[in-house]
């Protein structure tokens, strides 16, 4: 494999989407970087914009095994991970795997969970496997979390705690469509399926082994020069001491960054990584991994997203680096 192979078929999987899937294409660009890179994405957006839609038609179009959990205030661990249950015909104790056991985990409003239920993600998002009963189970490759959070309905929540909100390698919002056109072509679709759910009439453009291959191609054979490296690390360590910020971003997060860049330079068809490959990912991966100061929350003057273009403004620029001669 090489990265023009690895561009051709990332065009292919974009164009797939979209012939069933009307929205950004920068946004689209990004769930499949994240997926890339191994990472999970965490939406935040409002109620009807198509993120379940999304997840199946990406899953479809990537030939990934997809499953969903709607996540409520009864919902159990077990209802996730799985148990074991007594087979009476066979006398034994059998594993019933639960959901977990997918490519594609689609988790529906993540934060209507109580803690304890959330953390049941967190050994599978971090280490690709699950513990049942003392009993380790790997999960198949590629394996990734798309959850959903409602960032207006409060009432019956559980905020997500930090140590899982860090496990997330992106955070984005799909928001509205743009224009007048992209509504009308959503309700022409429809008309046109007859159905409210296309991905039945979707073929696969790749399979999991290409995936898990191009994953790894990514992983080995994306140069990062020495410049960009510190590029990373002047950003990650501004947001721990910039005067607004209380918690500044975790080394996962500048790993996170990183991921995702090659990612993008992958998709672009370059093996090497460039300081534009980085900014592109900056809010999405970071803004989560950030908590300002009270007072300038409450204030409302400033955001995080504001921080960290400021932060941008101040590091210089990689202007020459190498690219990948071997």
């Amino acid at each position: 494999m090489n990265v023009w192979e690895v561009k051709d078929v990332c065009t292919k999987v974009l164009d797939g989407i979209n012939r069933y899937f009307v929205g950004n294409r920068l946004m689209l660009r990004k769930l499949l970087a994240a997926s890339l890179a191994n990472g999970h994405i965490l939406f935040e957006d409002y109620p009807g914009l198509g993120k379940t839609l999304l997840a199946k038609i990406y899953s479809r179009v990537t030939g990934c095994v997809w499953r969903r959990i709607q996540f409520t205030p009864d919902l159990m661990a077990a209802d996730i991970l799985g148990t074991r249950v007594w087979r009476m015909a066979e006398s034994k104790f059998v594993l019933e795997k639960g959901p977990i056991f997918t490519n594609i985990l689609l988790a529906d409003e993540i934060n209507r969970s109580p803690p304890k239920t959330q953390s049941a993600l967190l050994e599978a998002m971090e280490e690709r496997q699950v513990t049942i009963e003392g009993e380790t189970h790997r999960l198949t490759a590629p394996f990734f979390v798309i959850a959903t959070q409602n960032p207006i309905e409060l009432e019956g929540t559980y905020p997500l705690p930090e140590a899982q909100m860090d496990r997330f390698l992106l955070k984005l919002s799909m928001g509205y469509v743009q224009t007048k056109d992209e509504e009308s072509l959503i309700l022409k679709r429809r008309i046109g399926w007859r159905r409210d759910d296309p991905t039945g009439m979707i073929k696969p453009v790749i399979d999991q082994p290409l995936f898990v291959a191009m994953q790894q191609f990514i992983e080995t054979d994306i140069y990062v020069d020495d410049q960009i490296v510190d590029y990373i690390s002047d950003i990650v360590r501004l947001t721990r001491g910039h005067p607004m910020i209380e918690v500044g971003a975790s080394p996962r997060g500048g790993l996170s960054l990183l991921k995702v860049a090659r990612a993008n330079a992958a998709i672009s068809g370059r093996s090497f990584v460039t300081p534009d490959d980085v900014k592109m990912f900056v809010n999405d991966a970071m803004g989560h991994r950030m908590i300002m100061k009270m007072e300038y929350a409450i204030e409302g003057a400033f955001s995080v997203a504001s921080i960290l273009k400021e932060i941008l403004d101040q590091v210089e620029v990689p202007k020459q680096f190498e690219s990948d001669n071997r």
